[in-house]
C-alpha cells in the first residue's frame, strides 16, 4: 500500500489538502491529513499501517515540526513545502522574526486577534490574493483551546532550531521553496538546505510562488517527483 501523511502549518487545517488528496488518491495512494485543531476540529495525528509498502510525508511550513518522531522515523520520502529548521535564524533577520512572533502572541485573545490572523494569511498568500486560499476556519471558529494551541506553536516557532526528533536520515527529500515567501526568510530557507546537505535531497525553487505552496501547480510538480522515483 502507498500511504501519504500530510501536515499543515500554523493557523492552517486539514482541509487545505483536499485537492492534493484527490490528486494522490487518483494515483493509488492512501491519504491521511494531520489536524492540529486550531479551528474547532479534533486534533489528529495519523499513524502508518503495517501494510504500507511506501511511506511518504508531505508537510507545509511548521507541519514539519508537528508530526510525531515515530511517524517521521518510518518515512521513506519527505516533501517539505515552505519549511525550515530554524524559523528564527541568527542575526538581524532572526531578530525581526522574533519580534513578529511576540507581536502575534500578544494579539491573540485581544480585539486585534482577527486582524492579526488575516494579515498573516494575506502574507502567506502573497503574491497571490488572499482569496486564492481556501477558507480558514481559524478566522471564524477559533475557540479557547485552538487559541492556546496557536500560542504554544508560536513558542515552538521561536525555539525550533534543527530537523525534528525522529528525522529519517535515509529518506529521500524534496524541498520546495517560493522565492517570494513573505513568511520564511531566506536565511531560514538556507539553513534547512544546510541541514540536509548529507542526505539525498532535491531542491525546487519557484520564482512566482510565496509561502502558500499547496497549489495545483505544485501538486503536479510533487506528483511527478514522487512517481518518477518509486
Amino acid at each position: 500500500m502507498k500511504h501519504v501523511i500530510a501536515a499543515h502549518g500554523w493557523a492552517g487545517d486539514a482541509s487545505v489538502w483536499k485537492a492534493w488528496q484527490r490528486g494522490f488518491e487518483a494515483q493509488g495512494w492512501q491519504w491521511q491529513s494531520a489536524e492540529r485543531g486550531y479551528g474547532g476540529e479534533p486534533c489528529l495525528q495519523p499513524i502508518w499501517s503495517q501494510q504500507d509498502q511506501q511511506r511518504l510525508i508531505i508537510c507545509h511550513s511548521l507541519g514539519l515540526h508537528l508530526l510525531s518522531p515515530s511517524t517521521l522515523a518510518a518515512a521513506e520520502a519527505i516533501v517539505i513545502l515552505g519549511g525550515f529548521t530554524a524559523f528564527v535564524p541568527p542575526g538581524g533577520s532572526g531578530r525581526r522574526q522574533a519580534r513578529a512572533l511576540r507581536g502575534m502572541a500578544e494579539r491573540l485573545g485581544t480585539p486585534e486577534e482577527g486582524a492579526m490572523l488575516r494579515t498573516f494569511l494575506d502574507r502567506c498568500a502573497s503574491p497571490m490574493p488572499a482569496t486564492a486560499l481556501p477558507p480558514h476556519p481559524v478566522l471564524t471558529q477559533l475557540d479557547d483551546s485552538g487559541r492556546e494551541r496557536l500560542r504554544n506553536d508560536l513558542t515552538l516557532l521561536s525555539h525550533c532550531s534543527d530537523l525534528p526528533d525522529g528525522w529519517p536520515q535515509l529518506a529521500r527529500v524534496l524541498v520546495v521553496q517560493g522565492e517570494q515567501d513573505a513568511i520564511v526568510c531566506p536565511e531560514s530557507q538556507n539553513l534547512l538546505l544546510t541541514a540536509l546537505r548529507n542526505q539525498r535531497n532535491e531542491l525546487i525553487r519557484l520564482p512566482e510562488h510565496g509561502h502558500a505552496l499547496i497549489t495545483t501547480a505544485v501538486l503536479k510538480t510533487v506528483l511527478d517527483w514522487v512517481e518518477a522515483r518509486p
